[in-house]
């Protein structure tokens, strides 16, 4: 294999992977090591077609945001996707930056988590990465844009979004939001992408407006939610939030409260699935 070019790197790297490594279930013996290239597409969110041809040099010219799908899909340490992005012609993105690629040992954890929900956002709220217990909790929200995917912007502009969260604690949680963003914007310092998110949050409402007025500036912390399902019920938890060194990325954790019943009722979702939603 060349030692210069995209197809040889992402083969290296995917062969290098086993499938408990991405929390797949390898289903009995390999012919080859490492992932299957269906694997990788699979967890990049990539046909198989394109994915195949990146391997083979037939496209020489992957984006920043499918670079940064592929750095996630195959575990690729910080100085590995710089690498990557280097190889492909791109400037590395900057570190603690907004981003689609999350860093092997947060993937690594929440592969690990299966018994309850947790997801991976970036600094501005953004929804990156999300295990099955989440998406059945709160729906597939990594999947859309970045204001599809952002839970500041959802909050405060789509009234669905607050369904899963008892009335009495809208108050508590959008202010904290704001607090979180200005402390998140305060550290990017010029930076468009949070001014733009600013900007638009304040044209798009004015319960955000009125926080924001407020000048508090508050990271998010560990928070007791009560939450209420529609299937699954009342859910009395602790959102622990685990903030990634590399990246600037945080993973929310809905851990159940103690002497409650909503390690059951997760039970419960999980067996129901994304459909849950």
């Amino acid at each position: 294999m060349r030692h210069n070019d995209v197809g040889s790197f992402l083969r290296a790297r995917r062969e290098a992977l086993r499938p408990a490594d991405v929390g797949i279930v390898a289903g009995g013996r390999r012919r080859t090591p490492g992932l299957r290239r269906s694997e990788v597409a699979l967890l990049a969110d990539v046909s198989v077609d394109y994915y195949e041809r990146l391997e083979q040099s037939r496209n020489a010219h992957p984006s920043p945001a499918m670079l940064a799908s592929l750095a996630r899909a195959l575990r690729l340490s910080v100085e590995e996707r710089d690498h990557l992005y280097l190889l492909a012609g791109h400037a590395p993105p900057l570190r603690n930056a907004t981003g689609r690629y999350v860093d092997p040992a947060m993937m690594f954890l929440l592969d690990s988590l299966t018994t309850v929900p947790a997801h991976v956002m970036d600094d501005l709220g953004t929804l990156i990465e999300q295990n099955r217990l989440s998406r059945a909790l709160v729906g597939s929200w990594e999947l859309g844009d970045d204001r599809a995917g952002n839970v500041i912007w959802r909050w405060f502009t789509d009234p669905a979004s607050r369904a899963l969260n008892v009335p009495e604690e809208h108050e508590v949680i959008g202010r904290g939001y704001a607090a979180d963003l200005r402390a998140s914007a305060a550290r990017r310092g010029d930076d468009a992408t949070a001014d733009r998110l600013i900007a638009d949050l304040l044209d798009a409402s004015e319960e955000f407006g009125a926080y924001w007025a407020e000048m508090a500036v508050e990271p998010l912390r560990t928070t007791r939610k009560r939450l209420v399902h529609p299937r699954a019920g009342a859910l009395d938890v602790q959102c622990d939030v685990v903030l990634s060194s590399t990246t600037g990325h945080r993973m929310v954790i809905f851990r159940p409260q103690p002497g409650s019943a909503t390690a059951d009722r997760f039970e419960f979702l999980q067996a129901l699935g994304e459909q849950a939603f």
